[in-house]
């Protein structure tokens, strides 16, 4: 669905922060818009469950374009197992 590379900040600043890609080949910027929007939105929901002073950067592959909102959300608490604690 996406790909995530996670990144500790060493700053001491709290918080996660999220980085989007969207390359011209997954589509019209409409396409690509609607896709930032849906990550950045379960981001938004899990932000609490990273662990504090995390970069996340996620490029999303073609399978996000018509997945569910669900799946956009399981893949994100992937990423959180993966790096966020």
């Amino acid at each position: 669905m996406f790909a995530a590379f996670c990144l500790r900040r060493k700053d001491g600043r709290e918080g996660a922060r999220l980085g989007l890609t969207a390359p011209r080949a997954l589509g019209p910027a409409v396409v690509r818009n609607r896709i930032k929007r849906r990550l950045r939105e379960a981001f938004r929901l899990h932000r609490g469950e990273f662990g504090a002073g995390w970069d996340i950067v996620v490029n999303p592959r073609r399978a996000a374009i018509g997945a569910p909102f669900v799946e956009i959300e399981e893949a994100m608490r992937k990423v959180i197992e993966k790096c966020g604690h």
